[in-house]
């Protein structure tokens, strides 16, 4: 006890005093190595990241059907390019904005005329497209821009382009009157084989034409010229002529979806059409391959007939020949005459009149005007006539006929258009010829020629009535006589053992010892011709008979 308290231990009796050890601070562990790993990675990682991310861009769209955030892809040619980070509506929730991840290797299309749609199975007249999307999803299809300009924000497309940028071949503008059965994707033929399609289609800002893109593949596109000439290939065309019926169609597909084809004339240029050549659509295969018209002149006839069954393109007919067609009608008033006369406005072409339009043209020599054409024409009886075109349906059209012994009229070749002296066509003969069968018909007196033949009928009946009460039992007496004489000359000439039947027996057994009789004269003045002059010679006497003959 007196030993411890002088040490100053521990004042537990029997314990050892502790051994105080100073350690440093802080001592590294390798559990410390894993999160110090993985944020190296990450840091890398998000280096790499960084380098390798591309721009930025916003493409917006009417709908975001089939669109998903972090799992939509963008594709180029089917290469994966960027991947859709997000989807949001605009501030006034017209469209949706989808926000796009590029990769840095395709930062190029972040260019100011690249194009982005969304790729979905789609059924159109030209086919069905997208059907990989059933297996791999709704993914945004893309086509790289020519421009150097960077852009972030776009519109999409709702139907995807018909051509991509960089194909082979050429476009080409071609210009109709309306679309018809024409849609995106429709083909385009040469030949009856497809090498093209239609892009694209507007109205003209003028409301009057419809302008169509087209592109034609390579090497195919070398085969449309300056003379080219392109037709709409649409549905069936069937022809019905002296040889018979013709049904015509570029393929079964033209049938639904429509198309155009085109064909160079021959012996024309060769010359290649330049990129976005414009050229005109006609309406089939032989408007478009036909001669060229020339130029046009309006015209102006004045029927005081009905325009019942004439329309609006009717054609303008010479002698078989369409030189022209039907542009408009109207009425007028005559207050003089009180009637309602009607002004038919057509387009004809000069031309298309042949030798007659260049001999007078080119008459002494020097080019004359087309009003002294006309002029020329009407001098010798040129007048437009209403005719009927169809018995069936009454369908009307305008014949330019030379009149006999017309009456001659007013022609002013200066005036625009040009008024055409008409005469009474076909249909209004016609009219004038039952008018005069009705008027005859009027004249004839059916109520006399009615009451004669009902006395007739009445005078008939009561002679009939008066034969068969008076005449008929006389006539059956008469029969029966008649039949009794029948009977009576059958028992005497038919029955065996009648007199006339033994006296025919006894005629016919004279009749033949009669002619052995002339049978032996004939056969003795054939061995004795003489005996016609000598007579009959006298029989020789007996020969004596022999000894022995008795």
């Amino acid at each position: 006890m007196a030993e411890s308290n002088q040490t100053g231990g521990d004042p537990v009796a029997g314990l050892p005093e502790p051994e105080v050890v100073q350690r440093a601070r802080f001592s590294p562990s390798l559990i410390w190595l894993v999160p110090l790993v993985a944020a190296i990675s990450g840091m890398v990682m998000l280096a790499k990241a960084y380098r390798s991310a591309g721009p930025t861009i916003t493409v917006s769209f009417q709908t975001a059907e089939g669109i998903e955030a972090d799992k939509t892809e963008v594709r180029y040619k089917e290469v994966v390019i960027g991947k859709v980070r997000g989807v949001e509506l605009s501030e006034d929730h017209s469209r949706v904005l989808v926000h796009v991840n590029l990769d840095k290797r395709s930062a190029d299309f972040a260019s100011e005329d690249a194009r982005f749609w969304v790729v979905r199975p789609r059924v159109s007249v030209g086919g069905v497209s997208g059907l990989s999307t059933l297996f791999s999803g709704t993914y945004l299809g893309a086509d790289l821009g020519t421009s150097n300009k960077e852009k972030t924000e776009f519109v999409g497309l709702e139907t995807p382009p018909g051509v991509l940028r960089g194909s082979k071949g050429r476009s080409f503008t071609i210009r109709t009157d309306d679309l018809g059965s024409l849609d995106i994707s429709s083909p385009v033929y040469f030949r009856r084989l497809q090498v093209g399609r239609v892009t694209g289609y507007r109205l003209d800002p003028d409301g009057n034409h419809v302008t169509l893109q087209l592109f034609v593949d390579s090497p195919y596109d070398r085969f449309v010229t300056a003379s080219t000439r392109f037709w709409n290939a649409s549905g069936i065309d069937v022809q019905l002529n002296a040889s018979g019926l013709k049904v015509n169609t570029q393929s079964l597909a033209t049938v639904v979806a429509g198309g155009v084809a085109f064909q160079s004339v021959d012996n024309a240029s060769t010359a290649e059409a330049p990129e976005g050549a414009l050229f005109d659509l006609h309406a089939d295969v032989a408007d478009a391959m036909k001669p060229p018209d020339g130029p046009q002149v309006d015209i102006r006839m004045r029927f005081d007939e009905t325009l019942r069954g004439l329309s609006i393109g009717s054609p303008i007919d010479f002698r078989g020949v369409v030189i022209g067609t039907i542009k408009s009608m109207e009425l007028e008033y005559e207050p003089k005459t009180q009637t309602f006369p009607a002004n038919v406005t057509a387009t004809v072409y000069p031309q298309r009149l042949g030798g007659i339009y260049e001999h007078i043209m080119l008459r002494d020599g020097t080019e004359a005007d087309v009003g002294a054409v006309f002029q020329s024409l009407i001098d010798h009886g040129f007048r437009a006539q209403l005719r009927v075109g169809n018995l069936l349906t009454q369908q009307l059209y305008v014949a330019i006929a030379i009149v006999p012994r017309a009456k001659p009229a007013k022609f002013d070749p200066n005036s625009r258009p040009l008024e055409i002296p008409t005469a009474p066509g076909s249909l209004e003969e016609v009219q004038h010829q039952v008018a005069d069968i009705l008027a005859k018909l009027d004249k004839v007196p059916f109520d006399e020629i009615g009451t004669s033949l009902r006395d007739t009928l009445h005078n008939t009946n009561a002679l009939m009535r008066r034969l068969d009460s008076e005449l008929a039992p006389q006539a059956k007496q008469m029969l029966a006589a008649a039949q009794q004489a029948l009977d009576s000359a059958n028992r005497n000439l038919l029955a065996e053992d009648s007199p006339v039947q033994h006296g025919m027996a006894g005629t016919l057994e004279e009749l033949r010892r009669a002619s052995q009789s002339l049978r032996g004269l004939a056969e003795y003045l054939q061995r004795h011709p003489e005996a016609l002059l000598r007579g009959k010679s006298a029989d020789p006497p007996p020969a004596p008979a022999k000894q022995g003959d008795h």
